[in-house]
């Protein structure tokens, strides 16, 4: 078996096209079982540097290859080694060359490699100060930019990338760079009407709260779109009084007064809260939300919420108002 595989290996290279086409489609089929995987994964040194050289190729040849890599990238100790290989860099060229036809496999597998701390670094360009941050700027243009393709949606698995990439103090002040103006862009693909972009977006959101303490200010600079991705999701199905929306900005208030659809999936609602509750332990943070009648849309949304682990955020938020609320009294007083 494992000189027919080393053989089978060597025909990706192969100047036939009908070999070559033959090799790669062999090799993707044995990426989807373990077995299959677990054999290749003794070849990686050869196995990835081959099928990495054919994303390149026509599509009938380049498409199978990135669904091969896209499967072994689910191994760990493969995506690390495809990191080490500059995967990411391939993956990123081969991305913005005109006429790429596996833009949806390339950024699969750009998720796939940025759940590790070394694929995040590299998609940062963590190393090079005059390229840093490039390759996540081209990722947000595209993300945004995409949805409305006819021909699919070929970057809504961006915001995956994103919601790793945020999961590190370096990634997310990129994305908090008020020059940049990325968190903007990508907030607003909250109105999407994909699930996967929603997720994206709001577990984004919520990574970036993580710098609230030092980077309040910079998230407030985006309140007008920060706080109805925040709010809407677990503002209940109620149509709200006018006497409520009038002390709402106009974004949140007029959507309020309304039959809505409502988010249905609880892990949006519990990031909206979490990220909340982060903005929050900030007396700015605070005033902000008060600003916006924060407090009365949590009432009305905790009213009419079921799951328990959703229930649970409304309650720690809730909690927190609260015990704010107390202290600064008693601090007016004293």
């Amino acid at each position: 078996m494992a000189a027919e595989l080393e053989e089978l290996l060597g025909f990706l290279s192969a100047p036939s096209p009908p070999v070559k086409k033959a090799a790669v489609d062999i090799v993707q089929g044995l990426t989807g079982s373990e077995d299959g995987l677990q054999s290749l994964a003794r070849y990686a040194d050869v196995a990835i540097p081959s099928l990495s050289r054919l994303l390149g190729e026509s599509k009938e040849v380049s498409e199978p290859a990135a669904e091969a890599l896209v499967n072994l990238s689910q191994n760990s100790d493969l995506a690390a080694k495809m990191v080490e290989m500059r995967m990411i860099e391939a993956a990123m060229e081969m991305l913005y060359k005109q006429g790429s036809d596996i833009s949806r496999l390339l950024v699969m597998l750009l998720v796939n490699l940025t759940q590790l701390d070394a694929g995040i670094d590299s998609l940062l360009q963590s190393g090079d100060e005059k390229m840093h941050g490039l390759h996540v700027m081209k990722l947000v243009r595209s993300f945004c930019t995409s949805s409305n393709e006819k021909k699919g949606d070929p970057f809504e698995h961006v915001g995956s990338i994103l919601v790793n990439i945020s999961k590190k103090e370096a990634g997310r002040k990129i994305l908090l760079d008020p020059k940049r103006g990325l968190l903007k862009q990508i907030i607003r693909q909250f109105d999407s009407a994909s699930l996967l972009r929603k997720k994206g977006v709001s577990g984004t959101i919520r990574n970036c709260c993580f710098e609230a303490e030092s980077q309040l200010q910079n998230l407030l600079l985006v309140s007008e779109f920060l706080w109805p991705a925040l709010l809407l999701p677990v503002a209940g199905n109620k149509v709200y009084s006018e006497q409520d929306t009038s002390k709402m900005p106009l974004e949140i208030g007029s959507v309020l007064l309304i039959d809505r659809e409502v988010v249905d999936d609880p892990d949006i609602r519990v990031q909206a809260l979490e990220a909340i509750y982060m903005l929050t332990l900030q007396e700015a943070g605070r005033r902000a939300f008060w600003s916006v009648n924060g407090p009365r849309i949590l009432q009305v949304g905790y009213e009419g919420e079921a799951n328990p682990k959703v229930m649970e955020a409304y309650e720690q938020v809730g909690s927190l108002l609260i015990q704010s609320s107390d202290t600064e009294q008693i601090s007016d007083q004293t």
